[in-house]
């Protein structure tokens, strides 16, 4: 058995998704959470290749949060950009979208042809709900999974998408993080800058700083976003953290 096929046929059992939306809400960070969402999309539909997750903000406004690859911003921006796509409509309405070949889909003329162009192909969207915090609350976004391939993904992946969906949601609409929303994008900022210094400071790539900023967040009580703003002001970690290069 292939780790892929492992994954789904561990995907769909109920102690996995019990164990996974632990998980999703054990931490009080909404950085940390949104990128654990993203994460653990991936391990629940393994036909994906990356992920984002847009988040509906005041007015309406929507705006991605959270990614594991700069290709699944890059797709989700043109939908900004364009008014036009999957992510957009999955916000906004209450039902899946599954795209089969992005250059070929009549339901986003403009969006599709584009990312096509940029090796992206197949696409599955569903809906973030708010109705567990408040069955009148607009939704908070959606869970975009990219694909390279035509046709990635099967009804069975769909379904997966859906039922982590609901999973992320519930632990998005905790309270704590409900309300951390409006700081997630100067607070992703922050944490983008840091990991820069902090690659330039130690010579580490871009998930290793991230990793740093994460360690010295669990072992010293402090927010993810505070530590960057830490980092920002100090340009380095303070110095009392044990020496960076040792634990990468």
């Amino acid at each position: 058995m292939t780790e892929d096929t492992s994954r789904e046929a561990l995907a769909d059992t109920a102690p996995y998704f019990a164990g996974l939306s632990k998980q999703l809400m054990s931490d009080q960070d909404v950085v940390a959470t949104l990128d654990r969402i993203c994460d653990r999309a991936l391990e629940v539909v393994p036909a994906a290749d990356f992920c984002a997750i847009t988040v509906r903000r005041r007015r309406g406004r929507l705006e991605t949060l959270a990614w594991t690859d700069e290709a699944a911003l890059d797709c989700d921006r043109l939908q900004y950009a364009l008014e036009e796509g999957p992510c957009i409509s999955s916000a906004i309405e209450d039902e899946p979208f599954l795209v089969r070949s992005t250059g070929h889909d009549d339901r986003w003329p403009k969006w599709g042809p584009r990312v096509a162009e940029h090796g992206v192909h197949s696409l599955v969207s569903v809906q973030l709900s708010a109705e567990t915090l408040d069955p009148d609350r607009d939704p908070l976004g959606a869970i975009n999974l990219y694909a390279r391939k035509v046709d990635a993904f099967a009804a069975e992946d769909v379904e997966r998408a859906l039922v982590f969906g609901v999973h992320a949601a519930n632990a998005l609409s905790m309270s704590h993080l409900v309300s951390g929303l409006a700081e997630a994008v100067e607070s992703r900022h922050q944490i983008g800058v840091a990991q820069g210094l902090l690659m330039n400071r130690y010579g580490l790539d871009l998930d290793q700083a991230f990793e740093a900023l994460q360690r010295f967040s669990s072992n010293s009580n402090v927010k993810l976003r505070d530590v960057a703003r830490l980092v920002i002001e100090a340009g380095e970690l303070p110095a009392n953290y044990e020496d960076v290069s040792s634990q990468t």
